[in-house]
């Protein structure tokens, strides 16, 4: 049998600094690389194998681990937050970086973290540059109101931003000067192009073949639309990984952290360590849910009579995550069951 060999990699920008070691914790070699596709190609062939690696999850990740993945018995990821080990560390650097997360690895210690496939990550990626265009777009309309504001332009707040009331306001107004125009034209032009090119990208998600049925089912839930079961789709990736809807519900950050001792448990307000893509997304999605759905909207009023109408949000979100992990796994459209006055997924 041969001895399988560990590899602990400390990721940056321009360079990987890397520690081989054996089963028995010797190190077979140690030193540092370029962080390029040819210098890992050269790399690699210096190593003896079976080798297995193991890095922190930064944002240089992912490309590293799609090229050793097919070298590698097995490429693991490691959560920053757990590594506590080299976080606290009293001397720190690079190289005692790359050893301790070999340790890790040869020990079974390492905290992995899930990574979704190639796939999954080029399609999220996409996703997520869709909602840079839709921050950019609510910034250059606000904007437009600054501009108007600063000039001590008089405008109708509702209508501000449709195309025929838009074009006569500039026509019409006399507060308006000739060096003002320009500005807003070119603003107005932005939020146009911004908006045709946010629509393409999410009609090209909607339609691929890797989505499109997930999507379908997913949008049979009341109050879920395609931007929030393509987040869901994307962000979560294998809805397998979550073992209860409480972890699914932790993942979200619609859950609060706890800190026990002695027997006295304490809830923190809604944790920081989240996914907070899906929980911008399901946050907004609930605000409108009981509009679209009794059974949520019962869940509202419920949570609402207790004094906190933000936590009563929070509740149809939490809801609207059972929903969607019943119906992901299942994989079965969701379901209305009227003879027991309820609904189930």
């Amino acid at each position: 049998m041969k001895t399988m060999y560990y590899i602990g990699l400390d990721v940056h920008k321009k360079t990987i600094d890397y520690c081989v070691k054996d089963g028995s914790g010797g190190i077979y070699a140690a030193g540092s690389i370029r962080a390029t596709r040819l210098e890992l190609d050269m790399w690699m062939k210096t190593l003896p194998r079976p080798w297995t690696a193991a890095m922190e999850a930064t944002i240089f990740t992912a490309w590293i681990y799609d090229h050793l993945q097919p070298h590698a018995a097995a490429v693991k990821v490691a959560h920053p937050l757990m590594l506590r080990a080299i976080a606290v560390a009293k001397k720190k650097n690079d190289r005692i970086d790359a050893k301790k997360i070999a340790d890790c690895l040869r020990c079974d210690f390492l905290p992995e973290c899930y990574m979704a496939s190639t796939e999954i990550r080029e399609r999220r990626r996409t996703l997520r540059y869709r909602n840079l265009l839709v921050r950019q777009a609510v910034q250059m309309k606000n904007k437009i109101a600054v501009l108007l504001m600063e000039a001590g332009v008089s405008y109708n707040k509702q209508k501000l931003h449709k195309v025929g009331y838009f074009r006569e306001l500039l026509a019409t107004n006399q507060d308006i000067d000739e060096g003002l125009k320009p500005l807003l034209r070119l603003c107005r032009e932005t939020v146009v192009r911004l908006g045709k090119t946010e629509s393409a990208l999410v009609r090209s998600l909607q339609c691929d073949s890797l989505l499109v049925e997930r999507v379908e089912r997913l949008m049979t839930i009341p109050a879920v639309g395609p931007i929030t079961a393509l987040t869901w789709a994307l962000e979560v990736g294998d809805v397998q990984r979550f073992s209860s809807i409480k972890k699914a519900i932790s993942y979200c950050g619609l859950c609060g952290a706890e800190r026990s001792s002695a027997n006295i448990t304490m809830r923190t307000p809604l944790s920081k360590q989240r996914n907070k893509h899906l929980q911008t997304v399901l946050i907004e999605a609930a605000k409108m849910a009981p509009r679209n759905s009794p059974e949520l909207a019962m869940v509202y009023e419920q949570e609402k009579q207790k004094g906190n109408a933000n936590r009563a949000t929070l509740a149809v979100a939490r809801k609207m995550v059972a929903y969607l992990v019943a119906v992901d796994r299942r994989q079965n459209g969701f379901l209305v069951v009227e003879n027991k006055n309820r609904t189930a997924a």
